[in-house]
């Protein structure tokens, strides 16, 4: 195992956080939140997932992905705050078991890939393929998402460049396509909050479980899946913790 990481802040602020981003992204594609939580008294810590970020690998399951960063909670290692965007939405989930039962861990999870039919796995995997045979540029990203800022559009340009083309199997290994059952034995030193998306852009309000404890949902009307380009403060507004006016 090997670790490969953005960081942002101080290691010995007394606030962490785990950042999990999704498919075809990098470790550096939370740089506008890692920067607000640094600014708030928070060490960030991001891991760049197998697949990602030019590590291969041959085991693309959810299980195995989360395995590889068991590293980062070695000796007990506590985080105030995990948050996952859509693939990671499931391997944050799938951390859950190696957090100490100690310390109190708000998670927020962003668009969260929880269920997925066997025509959105085929639509999906079309789609990336397609992604990666054609790269768009900044440029193109720009004009596409006005909401994204250039820096979140170069991002996005090179988590697609580095991502192994044989993480395809990530669709195949995780099928059938089911994470929902993970969110509903949430330990007590937990809360979960889910952002979701507009309900007319995709389904996944449809699969957050409903009455289970210390889980919330809310729904970002006019946002789209990339939440923490789109609306940063709103994940932020999350954190029960006191924070610096922003």
């Amino acid at each position: 195992m090997t670790i490969s990481a953005s960081q942002w802040g101080s290691p010995t602020a007394s606030r962490r956080a785990l950042l999990i981003h999704g498919m075809t992204m990098s470790s550096q594609s939370w740089e506008g939140i890692a920067q607000l939580l640094a600014a708030d008294g928070f060490f960030v810590v991001a891991p760049n997932l197998l697949g990602h970020a030019w590590r291969r690998s041959t085991d693309y399951r959810v299980s195995n992905i989360a395995e590889d960063l068991r590293l980062y909670f070695v000796m007990g290692t506590s985080y105030d705050v995990i948050i996952g965007h859509s693939f990671g939405g499931p391997v944050t989930l799938a951390l859950l078991p190696f957090l100490p039962k100690t310390h109190d861990t708000t998670v927020i999870l962003l668009d969260p890939a929880l269920e997925l039919t066997e025509e959105k796995i085929k639509m999906n995997t079309q789609l990336v393929i397609n992604e990666m045979a054609r790269i768009r540029t900044p440029e193109e990203h720009v004009a596409e998402n006005p909401a994204w800022s250039r820096r979140d559009c170069i991002s996005r340009v090179l988590g697609m460049a580095m991502c192994d083309r044989a993480a395809i199997e990530m669709f195949r290994q995780n099928t059938p396509w089911s994470f929902s059952g993970l969110i509903k034995n949430i330990p007590p030193n937990v809360k979960i909050t889910v952002l979701v998306s507009d309900p007319k852009f995709n389904d996944i309000l449809e699969h957050v479980p409903r009455d289970v404890e210390r889980l919330n949902s809310k729904v970002l009307t006019g946002i789209g899946h990339w939440i923490q380009y789109e609306l940063p403060h709103a994940i932020m507004d999350e954190i029960p913790l006191p924070r610096a006016r922003l």
